[in-house]
């Protein structure tokens, strides 16, 4: 495997088939974020909205992500789109529903105290509900991450088109097309060290700095 992976880094390749598959992953992810965001707000702060689609957000995260990929083909076709709505499905409901979990968590004495200072609607929203939901939000947000990625490796597993580059999910499709063991535990390799090192370098600072800011964590 070694060799595999030596000889992709030397044709130039290896950054290419991660490149490929961490931009389509971020920029998913980013859409992904301002959609669930203000629907999670919406869940969490309206009743007659919680009651009509709380339990289908609950629903479509149990999903698997990879149920959506054969609609998505059929609908958008093979390209980047039908890669994106994939990612979008597989991480809008968790990220929604952990900001609903972090506005849930929220003490009533902080938005009575925020009230009694002027702090109501978009206000009281920005100042008092986000920053106090924090710590369910960016347990949302590392979980949505997590389902971004997946979404995207079984979108580019099931649905590799030449013509859409090799991301990392093609190189584990054709690696088992061509019986390359080798290959196989490449793209595997890449696809678990892109996903720690996406938590190392952004969710798990996160997650520090919000224990950080509430006392919880003891800068060393």
């Amino acid at each position: 495997m070694g060799d595999v992976v030596r000889d992709a880094w030397l044709r130039g390749d290896l950054l290419g088939y991660i490149w490929t598959s961490v931009s389509r992953g971020l920029l998913g992810f980013f859409f992904a974020l301002l959609i669930g965001t203000p629907l999670g707000l919406l869940v969490a702060r309206v009743k007659f909205v919680r009651a009509a689609i709380g339990p289908i957000l609950s629903g479509l995260q149990s999903l698997p992500s990879v149920a959506w990929v054969p609609p998505a083909v059929i609908w958008l076709g093979l390209n980047n789109q039908m890669m994106y709505a994939v990612i979008l499905l597989g991480a809008v409901p968790s990220i929604a529903n952990g900001l609903v979990s972090g506005v849930d968590q929220v003490p009533p004495l902080f938005l009575r105290a925020g009230r009694t200072l002027g702090a109501t609607g978009l206000k009281g929203t920005w100042h008092i509900v986000l920053p106090a939901a924090l710590p369910g939000y960016v347990a949302g947000l590392k979980q949505g991450w997590a389902f971004s990625w997946r979404s995207l490796m079984a979108a580019e597993i099931i649905a590799s088109f030449p013509d859409l580059g090799v991301g990392l999910g093609q190189l584990l499709e054709n690696g088992r097309n061509a019986s390359d063991m080798a290959m196989v535990f490449e793209a595997i390799l890449l696809i678990l060290t892109v996903g720690i090192a996406i938590d190392l370098l952004i969710f798990s600072p996160l997650e520090r700095w919000v224990l950080r800011s509430r006392g919880l964590l003891v800068k060393s």
